[in-house]
């Protein structure tokens, strides 16, 4: 495979630190890259390298000549003065110029051929097609609407619209999930899935990446390491790799203790073969260990007693101007339970945090709250950070301790709970990376304590370990938990039942997790499918028998109606079974499709299982079909006898 792009000995440096070390990676076309690594290890500095919108400090980047590369930064730029639709199609700009070129040469010019089959490779020709395709799947809002109209979100899926219509030949998408809900995700996973080009996402969604990359590349330390496979193979390449490098280092410390007692006594001669063993002594104890890396101790403080009471809600529904978002709702939020809420953007998910905790009123039903409860509410925007402010001045706010259940805790303790070393603590906030100031924000304010847990949106651009740990944290919490995430691996983790917006006017609940929610969903579905297909074919053999008796009755001879055969009689007394049978095949395949797993377990077997399924699906329409035959004469038959 020819190499797109190439970094080499690159290294990058912030004051002291350096976030890229002499880094070197090569990227070939097809890849399909997950990076990972903790926040502020540098991932975003290199996405900036790769894309040409920043410089390293030492080394070079090469790109293939004429290479096409899409870049959705994190702080992505949308042009204001422009609609939706605009912003996506300026991002195709290298192909609106060979199509401007195109047509303004005269038919006769040589190039002509040329930049035809250019556009084509880039599939110019159906630009606008696929920009509408996906503003739909993205559920952006309207192509006219004007961008400084939008919500942070909205801004988001206008960006990543514009990103991915290019088809750029290397395409980088710095946390694509965030602020997109399941069905948008969804389909951003299958467009990379078909994707022809190569590609490097930056996500915390663990489903995700385990479902489209085949490579993930960790940035640790200034250093890239490569491990083939997705997300779940890389933890278990980490595990093994760990365990190595502490092996090692055990042996390496064996060696150094037995030397240091050697050399605690003193040569007895300058002999050569001991100066040998003084050298090998000192060149061990000079070597670097493997760095151990950091988890944040992320404990939420402990909560006051709830009462018997947490949260009540009965009949509860919501109407904004005009549009009924749900209703009749009820609900007992128990002491103990994580609650995650799930469904699309825009059904009434952060409505629903603010009818419980008080900031709006239903417009019908009842929340009831325990004179205990007191709740901590950490909404999507979160608290605005003072970026002249220190990391300790944010959280201090003036005082030296946070309040620790019934215990008090330094400002600097806890601060080191969230990773915050002692030279970052006076760090001001606008030198912090994305990731610190998350952290941040989540010290700022868990400090605040409560015993019913309110998170709207916590896993956006969180890293992964730090990730693990908030769900550790979670799980751990003796209070209540109400969690709104997109984040399947999260909410199969941490909760213990789901509350889902199906985009029905009804909240739907579940106990159990995500996985469990929607295994019941699907069966449900292939219930409703089964009972329709069955109501139909009921429909139409009464319209076959009225059919019949309408026919004998307007008949001057009427025919006696013919008997079954034996053979069609043994025929259709099989039928049911032979429905039933090939209804549990198909509902075996679509139940594969479903796994959360399936790419990773039957990939390879994709198209032959599209195919059974369709098989399966059109043997079912043709059996229902006969039964019908058969039942219709069967039917005729016996009314005959009867009159």
């Amino acid at each position: 495979m020819p190499t797109l792009i190439s970094a080499s000995e690159v290294t990058v440096r912030y004051g002291e630190r350096a976030n890229l070390d002499a880094a070197t990676l090569g990227i070939q076309d097809g890849d399909r890259i997950g990076l990972v690594g903790r926040n502020g290890a540098g991932k975003t500095t290199f996405l900036k390298l790769l894309a040409g919108v920043q410089m390293p400090d030492e080394g070079e980047v090469d790109r293939q000549r004429d290479l096409v590369v899409s870049y959705l930064p994190q702080d992505f730029m949308l042009d204001a003065a422009k609609n939706v639709y605009e912003n996506v199609r300026a991002g195709a700009q290298h192909v609106l110029n060979l199509i401007a070129e195109f047509e303004s040469l005269p038919h006769d010019s040589k190039r002509h051929e040329e930049l035809e089959s250019r556009i084509a490779v880039l599939e110019g020709w159906t630009l606008d097609r696929r920009i509408e395709v996906a503003l739909a799947h993205l559920n952006c809002p309207a192509a006219d609407r004007r961008v400084e109209s939008l919500s942070g979100g909205e801004k988001r899926r206008v960006a990543m619209a514009r990103a991915i219509a290019s088809r750029p030949d290397f395409l980088m998408l710095d946390e694509p999930t965030n602020h997109l809900d399941p069905e948008s995700i969804e389909w951003v996973a299958e467009f990379l899935e078909n994707f022809g080009g190569a590609f490097l996402v930056v996500t915390h969604d663990r489903y995700f990446l385990d479902r489209v990359t085949s490579t993930i590349l960790e940035l640790s330390n200034g250093k890239f390491f490569s491990h083939a496979g997705n997300y779940t193979d890389y933890l278990l390449a980490k595990a093994e790799r760990q365990e190595a490098d502490a092996t090692i280092e055990h042996k390496r410390q064996m060696f150094l203790k037995k030397e240091l007692a050697w050399v605690r006594q003193g040569p007895r001669a300058q002999r050569s073969k001991q100066k040998d063993r003084f050298e090998r002594y000192y060149n061990e104890a000079a070597k670097d260990g493997p760095v151990i890396e950091e988890d944040v101790e992320l404990v939420i403080p402990p909560p006051p007693q709830l009462g018997n009471r947490t949260v009540e809600v009965a009949g509860l529904g919501m109407e904004i101007a005009g549009r009924k978002l749900f209703g009749g709702f009820n609900f007992t939020f128990e002491n103990g339970k994580r609650v995650g809420i799930c469904g699309r953007n825009g059904l009434g998910k952060s409505t629903l945090l603010k009818i419980i905790i008080g900031q709006l009123a239903p417009t019908e039903g009842t929340v009831k709250t325990g004179q205990l409860t007191k709740f901590n509410y950490v909404d999507q925007g979160r608290l605005q950070l003072n970026e002249e402010r220190t990391v300790l001045d944010e959280v201090a706010d003036g005082t030296e301790f946070v309040q620790w259940g019934e215990a008090k805790l330094s400002v600097r303790s806890y601060l080191k709970r969230f990773l915050f070393a002692d030279d970052r603590i006076l760090t001001p906030v606008k030198k912090l990376s994305g990731g610190e100031r998350s952290r941040l924000l989540l010290a700022r304010i868990l400090k605040s304590g409560g015993n019913f847990l309110i998170l709207d949106e916590p896993t956006n651009d969180l890293d992964l370990p730090t990730l693990r740990v908030l769900e550790e944290a979670l799980i751990a919490f003796p209070g209540v938990t109400c969690v709104v995430s997109h984040d399947r691996y999260f909410l199969n983790r941490v909760c213990t039942d789901i509350l889902a917006f199906e985009g029905d006017g009804k909240i739907h609940h579940s106990v159990g997790d995500y996985d469990y929610y929607l295994e019941k969903k699907q069966k449900a579905a292939a219930a409703e499918e089964r009972q329709s297909a069955a109501m139909l074919a009921t429909n139409k053999a009464a319209e076959s028998r009225k059919a019949a008796a309408a026919k004998g009755t307007n008949a001057s001879r009427p025919a006696k109606p013919r008997k079954l055969t034996f053979t069609e009689q043994h025929e259709l007394d099989g039928m049911e079974a032979k429905i039933h049978a090939v209804e549990a095949e198909v509902a075996r395949i679509e139940g594969l499709f479903a796994q959360p797993d399936y790419f990773r377990k039957h990939a390879a077997q994709a198209s032959q299982l599209t195919g059974e399924l369709d098989a399966a699906k059109e043997n079912l329409t043709r059996l229902y079909a006969r039964w019908e035959a058969l039942e219709a004469v069967r039917t005729a038959s016996t009314d005959s006898k009867a009159g």
